[in-house]
């Protein structure tokens, strides 16, 4: 689909080019009507006609009643001359090519001897419209090498104004796409934009990737790749649509209380959901929809701060999924809505405070909207990609020793990769560790089966909704990639699959990839390119992506689309910090040995716990609502204070019924979180490497731990019998205090506060009792 620009900016363009040259002006529009006439768009005659009929208009307007007789001649012939230009430039911009205009300014300038190239130079690209900037930048880009080689420093302030004004303005990431994007690129993703503002940064992330992954050295990897098609909401009709529908009164809703925020948001959506789009930007949307036809579509928040260095902004805002398979106007309908929602998602109060825990509160964040055609297959009536996931090309918390973190690992799913990405309740994605693929957390087959998927997200067709099915329900043994993604449970061992027509019974199917890790290049490749990645930023990136799995002449072909690439943050890991030895048992909180990373935590001086036989008694979702609420207000009233949280189960899961359902918002201010498990709480956490909440912890330097309770030790004394601080910090209801529990650690052993030591060598973690330090005056510091 192309998108040209307005008429208006076309006219613009015109008018600022021959603004540059005042002297040879005239000559140009002598030019430029010359060939207006010579190509037939209208005579001469025809011409001075329309002058005179608008010169004498604008008589009118200025108030003479008797133009031909009221106005010296010279002042009418000024008059006719600027209508004259003004017309002139007006025909030229809507019936011939901004490319003619440099032909005919090269041809004045010829006759006066002055060179092109110079003339260049007198043009401001800082204030240029684009349509300007990509004429130029096109003409240079296709000069000969040797005289290109003294232009190469004007082209690359070109493509800087082009970046930062459609794409991003951030300084990282302006460094590294200016050597990457040609004009070319970025004249492609123009054609793919409506309305006027930068993309945002989930798509200027995406399509940087695609770029550099373009040039991959590697032809096997290079040939497999493909971006997914992709449309682009500019930023700048976010406050056009706010404008529209008089939302304003919504807009200082980052400055509110967190309970106002949380209050106001039920109210934000349904404000939302009746908006109206200006016939404008319907059309586009409708030509849009025309032109992908009925293929599923994702609609995707692509904010400016979004993606960005240090601020991924992962899971805060809205994607949503459209099956898009009714008629045009039931689908324009649909595509408008998730839109609106993609808005209204900007005044989340999840996403609104993590704003304000990373300093952006008083940032203009702005809202771009990126929407992409679903990359994926059609099965029957289902539509899914082969494989999905999230990629990472460092790995801090390597569940065995000889697993390389530079070699980075993946979250790997079948079907859509919202698996991969959210901490679901009730599933489990394939941790790959990939400088060792088929090495597991545990290898045993009950923990295999345990942790394997055990529901695939997809799009029916026929049903037009996005779904959530069981393995055995969205899959069956004709399924083309099955051998690859799935073994056979068969008494106590698993089979794979060396046919593409499978027999056994679809509930015996678990879901192991393990195939596609020892049999095909996936693994690999993934590698090259996370590499490749992470070198060009100059920094470890997260990728998300799907993946088909082809046969090529009995041979498995993977091919990669890219959906999704920023920068990755990670812990400040200080591998060589040495855990201490010799410790009275009595000094010891808790240990931990499950994907222990590299850190030191000292002078902790409260834990805030959540005791499991509690917390799992909570028989209503209120109930657990309200310690909700209570852990974010005790985190933002110790903002000053350096603290851990302890809990059961996962924390930050979707399922409450599986740990503690908080959102980063509500535990920003806490160092780590500790999960608990094992006797009388469960089996022990899946992982949330590479979850957005995971994200959310790495960004926030908040340590992650896990304790089995039986295994590891745990000084459940000090838990359970030392006073709780919690009603001198918050007022809250007294049943509160049976589900949360505030610890001063001085309330314990006097005088002492908590270190927690983390050796990521050695896998091992220890929080233990140290005596605080004493001043000269004896007095505690």
């Amino acid at each position: 689909m192309t998108l040209p620009p307005s008429a208006t900016d076309r006219l613009l363009s015109v008018y600022l080019v021959l603004s540059q040259y005042p002297v040879l002006s005239s000559r140009i529009r002598d030019l430029m009507r010359r060939e207006l006439f010579k190509q037939g768009f209208l005579s001469q005659k025809e011409f001075e006609q329309e002058v005179t009929q608008k010169a004498i208009q604008s008589q009118e307007r200025e108030g003479l009643q008797h133009p031909q007789i009221e106005e010296p001649v010279g002042v009418w012939e000024r008059r006719k001359a600027l209508v004259r230009d003004q017309l002139t430039d007006f025909y030229f911009s809507h019936h011939l090519s901004f490319e003619l205009i440099e032909d005919l300014i090269e041809e004045v300038l010829h006759e006066r001897g002055v060179s092109t190239h110079e003339a260049l130079f007198e043009f401001n690209p800082e204030v240029a419209p684009e349509d300007l900037l990509f004429n130029q930048g096109m003409m240079i880009e296709k000069m000969p090498p040797d005289t290109r080689k003294h232009m190469e420093p004007r082209l690359r302030e070109i493509k800087v104004v082009l970046i930062r004004n459609m794409i991003s303005d951030q300084l990282r990431y302006i460094n590294i796409a200016r050597e990457w994007f040609s004009i070319s690129d970025l004249a492609e993703i123009r054609r793919h934009k409506i309305g006027q503002g930068r993309i945002g940064g989930k798509a200027a992330g995406m399509l940087l990737a695609a770029r550099i992954l373009k040039d991959c050295p590697r032809e096997d990897v290079r040939n497999n790749l493909r971006t997914p098609v992709s449309y682009f909401l500019g930023s700048d009709f976010y406050y056009t649509f706010i404008s529209v529908n008089n939302l304003h009164h919504w807009n200082d809703q980052k400055y509110k209380l967190e309970e106002e925020m949380r209050q106001d948001f039920p109210k934000i959506l349904a404000d939302y959901d009746q908006c109206e789009f200006p016939p404008s930007i319907v059309q586009r949307l409708e030509t849009l929809l025309t032109t992908v036809g009925q293929k599923p579509l994702i609609v995707r928040s692509s904010s400016l701060l979004e993606d960005n260095f240090g601020t991924a902004f992962a899971g805060k805002y809205e994607s949503i999924f459209l099956p898009n398979q009714d008629g045009i106007d039931q689908n324009l309908t649909a595509l408008t809505r998730a839109i609106a929602r993609v808005y209204a998602s900007t005044l989340n109060p999840t996403a609104l405070l993590y704003r304000r825990s990373r300093g952006l509160q008083d940032y203009d964040e702005r809202m771009a909207v990126l929407i992409q055609e679903v990359e994926g297959n059609q099965f029957g009536h289902y539509y899914l990609p082969d494989i999905s996931g999230v990629a990472f090309s460092h790995n801090q918390y390597r569940w065995s020793p000889q697993i390389r973190a530079e070699d980075g690992f993946i979250r790997l799913v079948c079907g859509l990769g919202t698996r991969a990405v959210d901490r679901v309740g009730n599933d489990y994605p394939r941790l790959v560790a990939l400088s060792h693929p088929t090495l597991r957390p545990s290898n045993t087959v009950k923990s295999i089966r345990r942790y394997s998927q055990q529901y695939v997200d997809l799009i029916d067709l026929k049903d037009n909704l996005m779904k959530t099915l069981p393995i055995e329900n969205a899959l069956t043994g004709d399924y083309p990639p099955l051998r690859y993604i799935a073994q056979v449970d068969q008494e106590g061992y698993f089979r794979s699959i060396r046919s593409r027509l499978v027999d056994a019974d679809p509930s015996q199917l678990i879901l192991t990839f393990e195939e596609l890790l020892r049999r095909t290049p996936f693994a690999e490749r993934m590698r090259v390119l996370l590499n490749m990645l992470e070198n060009e930023y100059g920094s470890p990136v997260d990728v998300e992506f799907t993946a088909d799995i082809l046969d090529n002449k009995g041979q498995p072909e993977i091919i990669f689309s890219i959906i999704q690439c920023r920068p990755l943050s990670y812990m400040k890991e200080e591998n060589r910090v040495s855990l201490p030895v010799n410790l009275d048992p009595e000094q010891i909180i808790f240990t931990s040995e499950i994907m222990v990373t590299g850190g030191w935590l000292d002078e902790i001086n409260y834990v805030l716990y959540v005791p499991p036989e509690s917390y799992f008694s909570l028989s209503t979702q209120s109930a657990r609502n309200k310690l909700e609420r209570a852990i974010g207000r005790i985190n933002a009233a110790l903002g000053g204070e350096k603290f851990i949280c302890v809990g059961p189960g996962r924390w930050g899961t979707s399922n409450p019924d599986l740990g503690v359902h908080v959102d980063y918002a509500d535990i920003f201010n806490t160092k780590a979180l500790i999960e608990l498990s094992g006797e009388g709480i469960g089996p022990a956490p899946e992982p949330s490497l590479g979850t957005h909440f995971f994200q959310d912890l790495l960004e926030g330097q908040i340590f992650p731990l896990a304790t089995y309770i039986g295994k590891d030790e745990f000084n459940q004394a000090f838990f359970d019998e030392t006073p709780n601080r919690i009603s001198e910090w918050i007022k809250s209801d007294p049943d509160l205090y049976k589900w949360l529990r505030l610890i001063k650690i001085s309330d314990f052993k006097e005088n002492h506060h908590m270190e927690l030591v983390m050796n990521g060598e050695e896998g091992r973690a220890v929080a233990f009792l140290s005596e605080s330090p004493r001043g000269r005056d004896g007095r505690l510091q």
